[in-house]
């Protein structure tokens, strides 16, 4: 009685039959290196439709391709899963097709194809290019420019959105840290911030001054006052008190005006500062104990009404003369 082939032995024998076309392991050869479409396979290969397709079908059925569709176009590539087995019968029949007549003329149409691919890329982007920002902001939003950026704290921190408002910052932070602490003094605006938030587990929602934060010494990795140091009657107390509530090594991050003279600001408005200058907030910070200070004029945008605006960072000590440097939240630990 002549034994019958297990599945496995049945599945790379179909596959072993299935390299046995030159037109097979031209398509393999091209789907090797990148993803071509059945029409561009056509293009390269100078065969027809139906025949592509055909070999194609063969190829997906003994597992040597893989397909994905992006719209109504579909995609092929060799697949990336094959077991060793299937792999090293791979590498064995390339091996063979050195020198093959063919692979030299459709390595260069599939350059050409592909090419053409990103012609029309570029193309795009060529007649795209003045209306460019406005078309991604209505794709994604505004905020899609930045937000990912966010993905760059610590996943442990603990951030101070102080003069937090509606909630706007804090929501955004939210998923990337451990927890977000909003501080704000205006009863509707945390009312409004607590309906933003209502699926962030990680927010604490706390009212208060940012004169006299409630916030505990140290707990915070981030203190950041987002376009409200200009409501502060005293602004040098306010980073007096962000710095307290920061751990060792923990960072402040100032958004805010630059000085301006608009002083209808402060009947419409409410400002109580119009704006600060440089040296304003190096000499707070200085006061504050915080070190290593940076301020940094943003470029004003085109479209904003309001004055210009800067950006500033520093740092609180990591730690006292003759101790190990921590992190914050190591600092915690200890």
């Amino acid at each position: 009685m002549i034994a019958q082939a297990t599945a496995p032995t049945r599945d790379l024998l179909a596959r072993f039959e299935s390299l046995g076309d030159e037109n097979r392991l031209r398509i393999l050869t091209l789907l090797n290196r990148n993803e071509f479409t059945v029409s561009e396979l056509v293009a390269v290969l100078q065969l027809p439709q139906s025949t592509v397709s055909r070999h194609l079908k063969v190829l997906a059925d003994d597992g040597w391709v893989r397909r994905r569709q992006e719209g109504k176009t579909r995609y092929y590539r060799m697949a990336g899963d094959l077991e060793p087995e299937a792999r090293e019968l791979w590498r064995l029949a390339e091996g063979s097709l050195t020198g093959a007549r063919w692979i030299a003329d459709d390595a260069e149409r599939a350059e050409s194809v592909l090419a053409e691919r990103r012609d029309r890329a570029v193309a795009f982007f060529s007649e795209s290019a003045a209306r460019w920002d406005a078309l991604r902001d209505e794709l994604f939003g505004r905020d899609a420019r930045f937000a990912a950026l966010f993905g760059l704290l610590d996943p442990e921190w603990v951030v101070g959105d102080l003069g937090a408002g509606t909630g706007t910052l804090a929501n955004m932070v939210a998923p990337f840290v451990k927890r977000v602490v909003a501080v704000d003094r205006s009863p509707e605006m945390l009312e409004a911030a607590a309906v933003r938030l209502g699926d962030c587990d990680n927010v604490d929602v706390r009212q208060g001054e940012l004169e006299s934060l409630p916030v505990d010494d140290g707990e915070l990795d981030l203190a950041v006052l987002m376009l409200v140091l200009h409501f502060a009657v005293d602004p040098g107390r306010v980073l007096a008190e962000a710095a307290r509530a920061l751990a060792p090594g923990g960072r402040l991050l100032v958004l805010d005006m630059r000085a301006h003279a608009r002083d209808e600001y402060r009947e419409t408005m409410g400002h109580l500062w119009p704006g600060f200058t440089e040296e304003q907030m190096r000499d707070w910070a200085g006061l504050a104990g915080l070190e290593t200070y940076r301020h940094i004029p943003l470029a004003p945008d085109p479209e904003a009404s309001g004055p210009a605006l800067f950006a500033a960072t520093a740092r609180k000590a990591a730690c006292n003369a003759g101790e190990d440097p921590l992190t914050p939240t190591e600092h915690r630990r200890r």
